[in-house]
C-alpha cells in the first residue's frame, strides 16, 4: 500500500480555449474605414500610427500573444538536478517548467516505487502545492516526506479511472502557482498529451504523466511530453559493515526533444529532494534499439 492520507475528488471541466481583444493602438488605427478617410487624414494618421507600433511594450505584448496563439509561448526556468552529467544532457540545463514529462517504472513493484521517489524528489524542489491525480489510494505518504515532499503539500485527487485521472490533471493545470501536477495511468493518447501539454503551457505548471506498471517492450503511442524518463532499481553500494546502502536507481532518459537518449546510475533522493551522482556511474548512449523504441 502507498497511501495513508485523505483524498480529496475534483471534476474536471471542459477545456477550453479564449481569445482576448487585439492591442489598443491596434483597435485605435482601425475606428474608421479606409473609405471613409480622406486622403489627408490618412496622411496625418500615419506617424501617430508607426509611433504606437514603435513602442516597446505594445510590440512585446503583440509578439507574446502571437506566440501564446502558436502554442510556443517563453517557457519558465528549467527544473535542474543539480547534478551536472544530466542537466547538461538537459535543454535549458534541466527539466522544463510549465511543460509535459512522463515518467515509468515496470511491471516490478520495486522500479514504480522507485520512480514514486524520484517524481517526489523533483517536485520537493520546487514550491508549490501538488496535485497527485491517481486511481485508487495507494500512495505511502511517509516515503514522500522521506525525500523532501512534506504531506501538508500534496493534494490527492483519487480519479476512479484513467480517463477522470486525465480530467483531473486538465483542470488542476488551469491553477497557476502550483509545483506540479502528478498523474498515474496506465496509458494515454497522443491527444490527451496534447491537451495536458497546452494546458502546461497555459497556467506554467509542470505537469508530470506517471505510467504504472509500464513494461519496457511495450509499444509506446507518440506523445507530446518533451522528455520520457523510466527509473528502475539498482543495487545499493556494498559497505564494508552489516547495513543498508543509499539506494540507487538506473535513470534512463529515453526521449528528449533537441538531445540524445542517455542512462545513469544515481544515488536515490535525499531529505531534500536531490539525487546523488553514483560512483558506479554508467553514462552513455542507450542502445540504438533502445532509441528506436523511444523514438
Amino acid at each position: 500500500m502507498r497511501a495513508l492520507r485523505p483524498s480529496t475528488r475534483i471534476r474536471a471541466g471542459d477545456f477550453g480555449f479564449g481569445f482576448r481583444p487585439l492591442p489598443t493602438f491596434l483597435a485605435t488605427a482601425i475606428d474608421r474605414h479606409p473609405s471613409q478617410r480622406t486622403d489627408r487624414e490618412r496622411v496625418n494618421r500615419l506617424p501617430s500610427l508607426f509611433a504606437a507600433m514603435r513602442e516597446p511594450s505594445a510590440l512585446a505584448e503583440l509578439r507574446a500573444r502571437i506566440a501564446e496563439l502558436e502554442g510556443s509561448a517563453a517557457r519558465q526556468a528549467a527544473i535542474p538536478f543539480g547534478v551536472d552529467a544530466l542537466d547538461r544532457y538537459l535543454p535549458g540545463g534541466g527539466l522544463a517548467a510549465g511543460a509535459l514529462h512522463e515518467v515509468a517504472g515496470s511491471v516490478d513493484l520495486a522500479d514504480d516505487a522507485s520512480a514514486t521517489i524520484f517524481l517526489a524528489g523533483i517536485l520537493a524542489r520546487v514550491d508549490g502545492p501538488v496535485f497527485w491525480c491517481l486511481r485508487w489510494r495507494d500512495l505511502f505518504a511517509p516515503a514522500l516526506h522521506l525525500a523532501g515532499l512534506h504531506p501538508d503539500r500534496v493534494i490527492h485527487v483519487e480519479a476512479g479511472s484513467d480517463t477522470n485521472v486525465l480530467l483531473a490533471m486538465e483542470e488542476c493545470l488551469r491553477h497557476r502557482g502550483l509545483a506540479g501536477v502528478v498523474g498515474e495511468i496506465t496509458k494515454y493518447s497522443t491527444t490527451a498529451s496534447k491537451r495536458l501539454q497546452l494546458a502546461a503551457e497555459a497556467s506554467g505548471v509542470t505537469a508530470f504523466v506517471f505510467r504504472r506498471a509500464s513494461r519496457a517492450e511495450a509499444t509506446v503511442e507518440g506523445t507530446a511530453a518533451l522528455t520520457r524518463w523510466r527509473i528502475s532499481a539498482a543495487p545499493s553500494e556494498a559497505l564494508s559493515i552489516p547495513s543498508l546502502g543509499r539506494p540507487r536507481w538506473q535513470v534512463a532518459l529515453e526521449r528528449v526533444r533537441g538531445g540524445e537518449p542517455r542512462q545513469w546510475i544515481v544515488e536515490g533522493c535525499d531529505a531534500q529532494g536531490r539525487i546523488g551522482l553514483s560512483a558506479a556511474l554508467v553514462d552513455r548512449p542507450v542502445a540504438t534499439e533502445d532509441r528506436q523504441a523511444a523514438a
